[in-house]
């Protein structure tokens, strides 16, 4: 069963006068009749769909159902945002940064009142992580580097022997992700500078009229909520996210991220200059794939040219110039985002059933063409 968003502009979808060399969009019945044919294939539950096109949504879909009853999902059924919640933190922080509310190259030391491992042990502090086993090198953490994953830290301080972040290596000298990194500089940011990370991301949705979209539960969203399905097809119950979490915390639709990802591939509330440093290489990424995060470097011979970090971004370049993308996973959702900047062209993928993930390479490549999106960095193939 698939629910529709408004009238689909299938004129939108064809080539226009000066796109005589880009990749035709395909039909929306035939984005239908694939997306239904990768679903039959990884047997996933549910699956909603938009795509961008010279910067507006031109199609918007769900597929299948939200919960074990059968319901149908629908465009604005409330799903898991996981860790495209880092795209939006990185725009708001990008935002404050572009008004003068916060310096993206300033340590985060010039931001709090007192050194950040003096907080271990607080109740602030364990809304986040276990800063003890820091060192002096915490002072060189910027907003930047923590936004394009530089800091030297573990996904998150639990995986730690003592789960306490610690260095890996000298922050701003490579590329491994960290969800902690993100929820390091949201501490700095809320503690240090005194800026609302909820009320930030709330005044933009409310801006794009993203209005079933937070990153915190709201009551509202439970008539029409998804829950998801494991790797082993077990359902698991959507939960209530108690807290703010710039790491990965985002309910939203994909109606409302539809509308997100066409102004963020249009620069909207950016200066110009913001959107293009949002989007350039900003640091190499050397590893043979993404995780695990800590995994040695490649030979410098070995490492992709095309390949680095932007603000809560990967950027690469592609057989359609320069694109970026970012995933979302938890262990019942499957999110992406592809977008090439040239034509302001993106397909957005939020599934409720970690399956769906089998399809994704296939559905960017059969939707947008061949980008580049390095999938075999990000499946580690």
């Amino acid at each position: 069963m698939k629910s529709v968003i408004g009238v689909v502009l299938c004129a939108a979808l064809s080539s226009g006068p000066n796109m005589a060399h880009a990749h035709a969009l395909p039909d929306p019945a035939d984005i239908d009749a694939k997306v239904a044919e990768l679903m039959q294939r990884t047997s996933a539950q549910g699956i909603a769909v938009a795509v961008i096109d010279q910067g507006r949504p031109v199609y918007v879909q769900a597929f299948g159902k939200r919960n074990a009853d059968g319901d149908p999902l629908k465009t604005d059924t409330v799903m898991y945002g996981a860790s495209l919640t880092k795209t939006v933190f990185a725009y708001t922080v990008a935002r404050w940064a572009d008004q003068g509310r916060v310096s993206l190259d300033t340590s985060i030391a010039e931001f709090l009142p007192r050194p950040l491992p003096s907080y271990a042990g607080t109740d602030i502090v364990n809304r986040y992580a276990d800063f003890t086993a820091l060192d002096e090198r915490w002072r060189r953490l910027t907003p930047r580097i923590l936004l394009n994953h530089g800091s030297g830290f573990a996904n998150f301080g639990f995986l730690e022997p003592d789960e306490k972040l610690r260095f890996h290596f000298d922050p701003g000298t490579r590329y491994a992700y960290s969800g902690d990194g993100l929820a390091t500089l949201q501490f700095a940011l809320e503690h240090g500078l005194g800026l609302d990370v909820g009320a930030g991301t709330n005044a933009i949705f409310r801006e794009l009229g993203m209005h079933r979209t937070a990153l915190i539960w709201r009551a509202d969203f439970a008539s029409n909520l998804a829950d998801g399905w494991d790797i082993q097809g077990r359902l698991e119950p959507h939960d209530e996210r108690s807290k703010v979490r710039a790491a990965g915390s985002m309910d939203t639709t994909i109606a409302d991220l539809a509308l997100f990802a066409a102004a963020f591939v249009r620069g909207d509330g950016l200066s110009p200059q913001a959107h293009r440093d949002m989007l350039r290489p900003q640091l190499q990424i050397t590893t043979r794939s993404q995780f695990p995060t800590l995994q040695p470097e490649l030979p410098p011979a070995q490492r992709r040219k095309d390949l680095a970090a932007g603000l809560g971004v990967v950027v690469f370049q592609g057989p359609q110039g320069a694109g970026f993308f970012k995933g979302g996973h938890n262990d019942t959702t499957a999110n992406t985002l592809v977008c090439v900047q040239k034509r302001q062209r993106c397909l957005l993928v939020l599934s409720n059933d970690v399956r769906a993930d089998g399809g994704f390479e296939e559905l960017v490549r059969y939707v947008l063409g061949e980008t580049g999106v390095p999938y075999d960095w990000e499946y580690g193939r």
